[in-house]
């Protein structure tokens, strides 16, 4: 009984230690940009996956798209729509901020 305890100790050490480095922080990461997901609003300044920058001018909770000015064209101004998964940094300042 005592050598298999001695052998899952080593184990169990390895396996928290993989909980404590790798997944938690993972855990922590995917909850913070959800939280940020949820709190998007009309005029905030994003980044999404695929690097376009652009303002919120409205959500849908619902389908979970949103709609996004990106620039002009011959003063007409370019809206997109995106999935709100596609959104990858919210801009505060000029900076990219990753969740919050």
């Amino acid at each position: 009984m005592d050598a298999i305890t001695g052998m899952l100790v080593p184990f169990i050490i390895v396996g928290a230690i993989f909980y404590f480095l790798l997944f938690r922080p993972e855990q922590a990461k995917r909850k913070k940009h959800q939280n940020m997901l949820e709190n998007l609003a009309k005029g905030d300044e994003i980044v999404t996956n695929g690097g376009l920058h652009g303002k919120i001018l409205g959500l849908s909770n619902d389908k979970n798209i949103i709609l996004i000015a990106v620039g002009e064209v011959n003063s007409q101004e370019v809206k997109v729509q995106i999935s709100r998964s596609a959104v990858a940094f919210l801009k505060k300042g000029g900076e990219l901020i990753e969740g919050e």
